[in-house]
């Protein structure tokens, strides 16, 4: 068994979008190592990391090198994906872990590499000396040659979905599946489930601005505690006049409907304007008009607190 499942581990490609994706999550877990670095220096003096960043940057790479590509032969995108690196200059079937070597010039090539690029731009970019122009145009020569040599790996790589990067075809490391993969089993049910669930949530959204809220509360109100009749502390608007009838707050400019109810301005207007048969919540009274309390009436309250 163990022969056929090393065959079928060696012959199953890996595809192209799982080869892009586990390029992808190497970059995310760059970003976010480099991140939590920068956060360490937060505190002291602007500027600082800028001296030795690449030099650090190069330093965290080779920590991850060493304990994802040189002990486990994938990176940690590849990992996830259940991918990992195969000596493609093998002659047998059978899973060849990369070499000590290539594992080497793995690092020097993507650690080195990222590292010459940073320091000889930083390089270049300091000293403006008639000394450093040849040198600046042979490196950008180099540059250019690479991002060519970089396009043109990249559309082979589409064609026969083999080493999706310059730096594995010129190793000979390609990517291969560390166990062999099963058929996958399509549910529709629980897609069936979130896209009835989805429609339901979006014709509740349309539905809920088309409802009264204001109304709606009045009447559940009214059936919840019915009225018998104005109690004895409703009588008379010097005894209510404490709080609004809408928001239970001492009135804010106090205003009328034509009952023997206080509201604060702003609270009756806007429930005027949103709903025009708007009824008081207290005793169902139909607004006629927001008039303000009579000062007489509000003299009287204040001077009873």
């Amino acid at each position: 068994m163990a022969p056929r499942e090393e065959k079928a581990k060696s012959t199953h490609r890996v595809l192209r979008i799982s080869q892009l994706d586990a390029l992808e999550l190497n970059k995310d877990l760059e970003q976010l190592v480099w991140s939590q670095v920068t956060q360490c220096f937060h505190g002291f003096q602007p500027g600082l990391l800028a001296h030795f960043e690449p030099e650090l940057k190069a330093l965290l790479w080779l920590f991850l090198w060493r304990f994802t590509v040189y002990s486990k032969n994938a990176t940690v995108g590849q990992s996830v994906l259940n991918i990992q690196y195969r000596n493609n200059f093998a002659t047998t079937l059978r899973y060849q872990p990369p070499s000590r070597n290539q594992k080497l010039w793995y690092a020097v090539c993507t650690i080195g590499g990222k590292w010459l690029e940073e320091r000889c731009y930083d390089l270049f970019r300091n000293h403006h000396l008639t000394s450093f122009g040849k040198a600046k145009r042979c490196m950008n020569f180099v540059v250019g040659l690479l991002q060519l040599g970089r396009l043109i790996n990249f559309l082979i790589f589409l064609q026969n979905g083999k080493f999706a990067t310059l730096t594995e075809r010129l190793l000979g490391i390609r990517s291969v599946f560390c166990k062999p993969q099963n058929m996958r089993e399509v549910g529709f049910e629980y897609m069936n489930r979130e896209l009835l669930w989805h429609g339901f949530a979006e014709f509740l959204i349309f539905l809920l601005p088309l409802i009264n809220v204001h109304k709606l509360k009045a009447k559940l109100s009214s059936w919840c505690i019915p009225l018998t009749g104005a109690r004895n502390g409703d009588s008379s608007l010097a005894s209510c006049g404490k709080q609004c009838s809408l928001c239970g707050e001492w009135p804010t400019m106090p205003h009328t409907i034509g009952c023997a109810h206080v509201f604060c301005y702003y609270c009756a207007k806007s429930s005027f304007l949103f709903d025009m048969c708007f009824t008081c919540p207290k005793c169902g009274t139909e607004v006629q008009s927001v008039q303000p309390l009579k000062s007489g009436i509000e003299v009287s309250e204040a001077n009873a607190l």
